[in-house]
């Protein structure tokens, strides 16, 4: 059953979002999950049943068997094109117009790698763990989203004599340096932070809650389950993205 929305709570966060000047946004599988992209960590189905997600999301396993492991990627890569972004991304894209409309700034940090954000017309997004339909040449290290769906062999070769490998951060990779450095940049000056649909558990993600509360911005989490870092909420919604952030939006900015 969904909780109740603390009605009292929800008028001082849009209040809060109402009256932010920077607000940057980290969002987790949750809210892909309301648009049907399966999370990282569920059940592997069908031909991926005997194969350990975790184990095929390595440098070492694409190492080892690119062709399945390229498969397995550009499998997710078509069933993420034929998902739609939900009501939590919309409202998303709404709250950085209004903001950016009014002179603010908003900047969205995601661990998803599903581009639903950008398709729901959020302009500035650092993906922190890179991107499914991004494909980077193992020889030159450049990247290109224009690959045909499906791949027509696995692995892909690439034009310089390498292979195509997923444009994803693997376990045991660091994140890309200019994400991270957005994303300090972004948290170091914001007055608010919404945390949704993340787990709080995965670093250096998390951390940059930690240092947003640390710096004295508010923190919006907006999450079913309570998170390790529930604590450093302002404000807490056990609500699901897709019908909390509509509310949310409604109650910031009422439309006259």
């Amino acid at each position: 059953m969904l909780a109740e929305i603390d009605e009292a709570a929800l008028g001082a966060a849009a209040e809060a979002l109402a009256a932010a000047r920077s607000v940057v946004t980290l969002t987790g599988a949750g809210v892909s999950a309301e648009s049907g992209v399966p999370t990282f960590r569920d059940a592997m189905t069908g031909l991926w049943a005997r194969f350990d997600a975790q184990r095929l999301a390595t440098p070492e396993a694409f190492e080892r068997d690119p062709a399945v492991v390229s498969r397995w990627y550009d499998e997710r890569r078509i069933r993420c094109a034929g998902c739609v972004p939900n009501a939590g991304h919309l409202a998303l894209a709404s709250i950085e117009r209004a903001i950016t409309d009014r002179g603010g700034s908003f900047t969205l940090l995601t661990q998803n790698v599903d581009g639903l954000h950008r398709r729901a017309g959020s302009g500035r997004v650092v993906e922190l763990h890179g991107s499914l339909f991004a494909w980077r040449c193992t020889v030159t290290g450049r990247e290109r989203d224009d690959l045909p769906m499906p791949l027509p062999v696995y692995p892909m070769p690439s034009d310089a004599g390498g292979l195509y490998r997923p444009g994803v951060v693997w376990f045991g990779e660091v994140l890309p340096g200019e994400a991270v450095r957005l994303a300090a940049q972004a948290v170091g000056c914001c007055d608010l932070f919404l945390s949704i649909g993340t787990s709080s558990v995965v670093y250096p993600a998390a951390g940059f809650i930690e240092a947003a509360a640390g710096l004295g911005a508010r923190v919006i989490e907006i999450n079913p389950d309570p998170t390790p870092l529930s604590s450093l909420a302002t404000w807490r919604f056990a609500t699901p993205s897709g019908r909390m952030l509509p509310r949310l939006v409604e109650r910031a900015y009422p439309r006259g």
